[in-house]
Formats: structure tokens, sequence, C-alpha cells
């Protein structure tokens, strides 16, 4: 048997009391999430989430820290994804920027709004990264290589 988990990134960027997320399509229904995506070919996982975080977001992102490393396995298709989330602080916004196809709009939300929202987030582990870091699940940057 040939399995390979897909390799993800994600960030969480807070902003006075409300979190950075997508709204965006995917399987056919429009859910949130964390700015997240793949990592692709000779990118290191700090730069695919800066890239990720732009494209889907329009802001610009400094890395601060690592909240962690997920297993996920994904009800609809049985794909698994090792995702590791970092934490990220929001700069600037690139008010010009498309954002990437299928991101409706990105928004800001405090915890609470995510709460109400939790039937429309796009898995679990959206709401499971955000208590995590809010539990101060925090790790310096070293921990991952480059």
């Amino acid at each position: 048997m040939n399995w390979a988990p897909h390799v993800t990134v994600a960030t969480i960027v807070e902003r006075d009391g409300r979190f950075l997320l997508v709204y965006e399509e995917a399987d056919g229904k429009q859910v949130y999430n964390q700015p997240a995506g793949h990592l692709d070919p000779n990118e290191t996982l700090q730069e695919a989430a800066i890239r990720e975080t732009l494209e889907e977001t329009a802001w610009h992102v400094t890395l601060t820290g690592v909240v962690g490393v997920n297993l996920y396995e994904a009800p609809s298709n049985g794909v698994t994804y090792l995702r590791t989330t970092f934490i990220a602080e929001a700069l600037n916004q690139d008010t010009e920027r498309s954002l990437d196809t299928g991101i409706i709009e990105a928004v800001w939300l405090t915890y609470e709004e995510i709460l109400e929202r939790r039937a429309q987030l796009r898995s679990p582990m959206t709401l499971q990264i955000i208590d995590e870091y809010r539990a101060g699940r925090r790790f310096p940057m070293d921990v991952i290589g480059a």
C-alpha cells in the first residue's frame, strides 16, 4: 500500500481579540477556516504559511511561533492531512490583491462569533487549533527546521 499524508500549513492570526479566517467554497459548501493550504515544491513550511495567508486573505504576516503539528483524516474523502499551524502577526493588507479561487472573503471574527458558526467550520480542526492557541499552546519558531 502506498500511503502519504497531504502536507499542509495554516496560520492563527489574532488582532484585537479577533481571528483572521477565510470564508470559502469547499466541497460545494461555504465554510470558515484558518488561512491554510498545501506545501509547494521547494518551499519551506514557513514560506508556505506566509504565502497561503497572503493568497487567501491579502494580509502580509510575519510568523512568531508554532501552535503544533496535527494529523487529521477527512471523513469526506479519507485523505490524511499533516498540518503545521503557525502563529502570525498581521502586518498590512494589500487591498488591491485578488484572493485565491474559492475564497469568498477574509473575515476577522471574535471567538464567540466563531463558536456561533461552529456548524460552518471546514473541519473540527479549525476550532481545535484556536482552542489550543487560546489555552496557551505555543512553541518557538525554531522548533520547526527550515
